[in-house]
C-alpha cells in the first residue's frame, strides 16, 4: 500500500480520529441518556458456574493485555534500553508474560461464549449489540494473537519500531501512514478491528469498565442491625392471630 495513498490517509489518519470522537462523544451521549443501563447486565441469575470460572480468567487475562500494551505501545524503545533492558530479554517477557495473558483471556472468553450460547435463558437475554461486542472483541484478540506469533515470534518485525510510534504520533497529532502501511498485515488487522471495537464501545456493555466503584473508597459505613422480635410485636401489622 502506497503511505501517501487516499485510503492510507483515510484508514490511518481520518478514521483513528473519527472513532476518538465517536468514543468520547458516545459515553457523553450514554451516560446523559442512558444512566440506569450504565451496566454489564450480568445474567449470573441464570447461570453461575461457567460464569464463576470464564468472567475470572477473562477480566485478568484482559488486564493483563491492557497493561502490556500500555508498556508496548507507551514506552519507547530507548527508555527500556536505557534502564539496561536488551531486545531479547524485553521480547522474552513480552511473550512469556503475554502468552499467560492470552490464554487466560482467550480461554476464559471461549467459557463465557459457550455459556451463553448453551444455556437458553442467558443466550434469551443475548442483545444484538451483545452479539456484535462479543464478534470485534475475538476479532481484535485473535488479530493480536496472529501477529503476535506470525510477525513477532517467528518473523521478525518489531513494533515498537512502527506500529507503538504512530500510535504515540496519533496523541501528538502527527499520525504517520508509511508506520502502518509498513506494518505486516496482522498488526493492520489487529488495530482495525481495534478500531471497530471501540467505535461500538459506547453503545454496548463495555460501558461498565468506567463504573469503577470508586465511591466506595469516601462512603460512610453501612450499619446493619438485626431485628428485635419484641419491638416488632408492638409495631402495627405485626400482631399474632389468634384462632
Amino acid at each position: 500500500m502506497n503511505p501517501d495513498s487516499v485510503a492510507a490517509i483515510l484508514l490511518w489518519i481520518v478514521v483513528p480520529y473519527m472513532v476518538l470522537a465517536v468514543f468520547v462523544l458516545g459515553h457523553v451521549w450514554r451516560f446523559r441518556t442512558d444512566r440506569f443501563g450504565w451496566t454489564t447486565r450480568s445474567s449470573q441469575i441464570y447461570e453461575s458456574r461457567l460464569l464463576a470460572i470464564g468472567s475470572p480468567m477473562f477480566h485478568f487475562g484482559i488486564i493483563g493485555i491492557f497493561v502490556g500494551h500500555v508498556v508496548g505501545l507507551g514506552i519507547p524503545k530507548s527508555w527500556t534500553t536505557a534502564i539496561g533492558i536488551s531486545d531479547h530479554v524485553y521480547h522474552l517477557m513480552a511473550v512469556t508474560i503475554g502468552l499467560a495473558a492470552a490464554v487466560a483471556c482467550v480461554g476464559g472468553l471461549l467459557i463465557l461464549l459457550y455459556r451463553r450460547r448453551t444455556n437458553a435463558r442467558v443466550f434469551g437475554a443475548t442483545t444484538g449489540g451483545d452479539k456484535l461486542m462479543y464478534l470485534l472483541l475475538s476479532l481484535t484478540i485473535l488479530f493480536g494473537v496472529l501477529a503476535t506469533l506470525v510477525h513477532s515470534t517467528i518473523g521478525h518485525y518489531d513494533y515498537r519500531e512502527g506500529v507503538s510510534i504512530w500510535f504515540r504520533n496519533f496523541w501528538t497529532l502527527r499520525p504517520s501512514t508509511e508506520l502502518m502501511a509498513a506494518a505486516p498485515i496482522f498488526f493492520q488487522l489487529h488495530i482495525l478491528s481495534a478500531l471497530a471495537l471501540f467505535a461500538a464501545w459506547p453503545f454496548t456493555r463495555l460501558v461498565h469498565v468506567f463504573a469503577a466503584p470508586v465511591g466506595y473508597l469516601t462512603r460512610p459505613y453501612i450499619v446493619y442491625r438485626s431485628k428485635d422480635p419484641r419491638r416488632e410485636a408492638e409495631r402495627r401489622g405485626w400482631e399474632k392471630v389468634k384462632f
